[in-house]
């Protein structure tokens, strides 16, 4: 790009990170050339985003976002009745770009000319002090994208600052501002916050600032019920596993995650339905129905991973029921694994479920003949067979004596 005649530097969260120690994830460039001059620079781009325009360069395997200079909050923008930014499409200066963004740490500049960092905000000063320092107006820049007040929480507890003191009462001011985000985005935002690597810590400062009540209400209702290990102690044996598995750079579902999250209010509502004369399973798979729609409406969840949200939890009863075929059957569902991963999760939690869990360890590693054997020690399910009714013999008619 600069040989292209453009001013191109790296900016945001990794001039950020190479200054803290970390080792960033991904790179940004901020330039004075649009969109479209930087997609015509380099074949292997794509143009993406609505409300601001960026493009995606592809190095290997490597993604490198370019974004234009955005001018300051000032310049003419679109905005709702709350102040929420809808349109940002207006192009600025370096400095402009500067005063734009979200806080002062993320408005540093690394000039790759004479390798100098340009600050326009005092984010060297913050970065020193170990502050996260919202740039401007507060309420202003809150209101123009809530979104901002999860980005504090997630910076919090992956770089462990701490946050000035403005930044930090205007979330308790202004958390309500979430319910004003789309679910969709919503999502992403929350799979961030979630597969940052400090998922337990995350999730205590969304609760601490009163985000997490708009996030998942269902389930903020039930946090202060702590009874048997449910909901907290399960909810946090679940994060800590999760940044366990992402330290050992292992896969986690955000099914999984989902899963552990709503489990209480789906738990409480299928003991509703049973209470009122539903079988179990059919009131695991109600409640699970209805938990996602109501909570699909503030956080959305795509079907790829709600679907299988629903399949942990319905497996949860089945796996329970080992008798007969059961076994053989809940064994070759597809979802099985993660299904018992969620029971282990439970009896970690203090569930008194160790017993089938470690049935369903040993069964899984055994013969065939000897889970036969596994299956026919249960014994038979006790149920209580309903008498037949004998069939009533209709009375003989009487014979009359003919006179």
């Amino acid at each position: 790009m600069k040989e292209a005649g453009y001013e191109a530097y790296l900016v945001g969260g990794c001039v950020r990170d190479l200054l803290l120690g970390y080792e960033p994830k991904d790179f940004d460039v901020a330039t004075n050339a649009s969109p479209e001059q930087v997609h015509k620079l380099f074949k292997r781009s794509q143009l993406i985003g609505r409300r601001f325009k960026l493009v995606h360069v592809r190095f290997g395997r490597e993604v490198i976002e370019v974004a234009t200079f955005r001018a300051p909050p000032e310049a003419k923008q679109h905005v709702d009745t709350q102040g929420r930014i809808m349109q940002d499409n207006v192009y600025g200066t370096l400095e402009q770009d500067a005063w734009r963004r979200d806080f002062t740490i993320n408005a540093l500049y690394y000039n790759i000319k004479d390798f100098s960092i340009i600050d326009y905000t005092g984010g060297m000063a913050d970065l020193n002090a170990g502050l996260i320092r919202l740039i401007g107006d507060v309420e202003t820049r809150y209101r123009e994208d809530p979104v901002r007040m999860l980005r504090a929480c997630r910076f919090l507890a992956k770089l462990g600052l701490k946050l000035d003191k403005q930044t930090e009462q205007g979330i308790f001011d202004w958390a309500h501002l979430i319910r004003d985000i789309p679910p969709a985005r919503l999502f992403d935002e929350t799979l961030k916050l979630y597969l940052s690597g400090q998922a337990g810590m995350t999730h205590d400062l969304l609760c601490h600032y009163g985000l997490f009540e708009h996030l998942y209400p269902q389930t903020a209702a039930l946090l202060h019920e702590e009874q048997d290990g449910y909901p907290r102690t399960m909810l946090m044996k679940a994060l800590e596993n999760t940044d366990i598995r992402i330290a050992a750079d292992k896969p986690v579902t955000p099914a999984f995650l989902f899963a552990a999250i709503l489990w209480e209010p789906v738990r409480q509502r299928t003991l509703l339905l049973m209470t009122n004369g539903m079988p179990e399973i059919p009131a695991m798979q109600r409640a699970s129905s209805e938990i996602i729609g109501e909570q699909i409406q503030r956080v959305a969840i795509p079907k790829r991973y709600s679907l299988v949200t629903r399949d942990i939890w319905t497996l949860q009863p089945r796996l329970l029921k080992r008798q007969g075929k059961r076994a053989y059957r809940t064994l070759l569902h597809p979802k099985f694994r993660a299904g018992y991963d969620f029971l282990a999760l439970r009896a970690e939690s203090g569930e008194p479920l160790n017993e089938p869990v470690d049935w369903w360890t040993k069964f899984q590693a055994e013969t065939a003949t000897q889970q036969q054997v596994m299956v026919d020690s249960l014994g038979k399910e006790s149920s209580v067979k309903k008498p037949r009714r004998r069939r009533r013999r209709r009375p003989a008619a009487k014979k009359t004596e003919q006179n």
